[in-house]
């Protein structure tokens, strides 16, 4: 009992691969013994597994059993080593989901999926971001890069990475080579616009330095607090910008105008309204403008722009061009319906 004490010490100081193979080593060998022992009772070796499996689990069906002595103290050797060994492997396999979970929450794990939305800082814009997007993409998946700790949320279609986003290792384990856009904000409580919009070009630059050295383009979207930082943005190849400060004054000056106005386009921004702005590509069997819009108004969607030009109206029998990025406002039923249209 002593040295098979001491064998399980020893057992557990292995390493996990090994000890699975030692196991599967154990097994197997022991099939074959109990099928050379007792050739009538175990009469091929994958009888002999079965009698084995179902003694080391403690399953003990019963249907097979030893019947020569030699048999019988070699069933005796599986009930102590065999069962030991299986007790080992299981605590084994539970310490290491065990450990892949605390590594998961703290961040520490390389992010292996594709088309996800990184989001750069972890605010409460972003988690409202976050939650926008989840309700417009039923399969939308998001992965947050930030130095908290642990992380912030638990959700199925979130994943969290802890690190520098200015530094490439960290991008490299957010897989952000194969992100669909990349969504940087500013701290929350960052009330110095210089030290905030530096923080945010030093990331971007970052990323879209890591972009080109791949021979790869990242869909890059940057909150920007002063509108006079735009051009030192533009050098870095940012595809959008969102002006927080700005964004707010405009706003509170349309609704001072046009009284309403600025619940109509929170209503537009918001899920709530059911119906969002939506870029989609010309289709085939649409020529002009007129054509796309008909079209469209029949699948109960709104044609608003090509680009930044909101002059469709006045266009209407113009041919669409190829390279047409078109906007509608719809909801998520009409969306699906117009993604079908060839």
């Amino acid at each position: 009992m002593l040295l098979i004490f001491e064998i399980m010490k020893m057992t557990v100081r292995i390493k996990k691969l090994t000890l699975l193979f030692i196991t599967v080593l154990f097994l197997i060998s022991s099939a074959f013994i109990m099928h050379w022992l007792e050739p009538e009772m175990f009469v091929t070796p994958f009888i002999g597994f079965w009698y084995v499996m179902t003694t080391v689990t403690t399953t003990g069906y019963g249907d097979f059993v030893p019947e020569t002595t030699i048999g019988r103290i070699f069933g005796l050797i599986l009930y102590l080593v065999g069962i030991g060994l299986i007790g080992i492997v299981i605590g084994k396999i539970v310490e290491g989901f065990g450990i892949y979970r605390k590594l998961k929450e703290e961040g520490k794990l390389r992010y292996k999926g594709k088309n996800h939305y990184v989001i750069i800082g972890w605010t409460n814009k972003a988690k409202h971001t976050m939650n926008e997007i989840m309700e417009i993409d039923d399969y939308a998946k998001i992965l947050v890069i930030d130095s908290l700790e642990k992380s912030p949320i638990e959700h199925e279609r979130f994943s969290y990475i802890q690190g520098d986003p200015t530094d490439i290792e960290t991008l490299e384990k957010a897989n952000i080579l194969a992100a669909k856009a990349v969504l940087i904000f500013t701290r929350d409580r960052e009330f110095n616009p210089v030290t905030a919009d530096g923080q945010s070009l030093l990331i971007v630059s970052s990323i879209e330095s890591y972009a080109v050295e791949m021979n790869k383009e990242i869909y890059t979207i940057v909150e920007i607090l002063k509108e006079k930082h735009i051009s030192n943005f533009e050098h870095a190849n940012v595809d959008e910008f969102i002006i927080a400060d700005e964004a707010l004054s405009d706003l509170m000056a349309k609704a001072a105008v046009d009284k309403g106005s600025s619940k109509l386009i929170m209503e537009l921004l918001s899920r709530r309204s059911g119906v969002d702005i939506r870029k989609i590509k010309k289709k085939q069997i649409w020529g002009t403008y007129n054509d796309a819009f008909e079209d469209l108004k029949n699948l109960g969607a709104n044609l608003i722009s090509d680009g930044n030009d909101f002059n469709i109206l006045s266009k209407l029998g113009e041919h669409i061009p190829t390279e047409a990025e078109l906007y509608v406002i719809c909801s998520k039923e009409a969306y699906e319906k117009i993604m079908k249209v060839r």
